[in-house]
């Protein structure tokens, strides 16, 4: 079992940045590969990002590419996403996500966190 706990969401207005960070536990998770995926009210939830358990370069959605940055600390057992130039179609909640493969097929996940952003 793979334990995610999930930080760092709030409030933010239009333009301004937010650090997400998901701590891991019960296993290590250099072995796993990890993502980030979003539930806007109403919608269905959403690839964000996610980074093999190499640490290659990550994959990210279109919506997210070049203001989003995805990174690993596989000795903090940890993810980070930094999030830039947020606009408020961002507002969602942001789910840690760990899997054996990048398909995220059964992954486990974190409770999440908030993100709002004000226009």
């Amino acid at each position: 079992q793979v334990q995610l706990v999930e930080s760092g969401g709030g409030l933010v207005q239009a333009g301004g940045s937010l650090r997400l960070s998901c701590k891991a536990s019960g296993r290590d998770i250099s072995v796993y590969a990890m993502g980030w995926f979003r539930q806007a009210p109403g919608k269905e939830r959403e690839f964000v990002a996610s980074i093999s358990w190499t640490g290659g370069s990550p994959n990210y959605a279109d919506s997210v590419k070049g203001r989003f940055t995805m990174s690993r600390d596989n000795f903090k057992n940890t993810v980070y996403m930094q999030m830039s130039s947020l606009k408020p179609d961002a507002t969602a909640v942001y789910y840690c996500s760990a899997d054996p493969s990048m398909g995220f097929q059964a992954p486990y996940w974190g409770q999440g966190t908030q993100v709002t952003v004000s226009s």
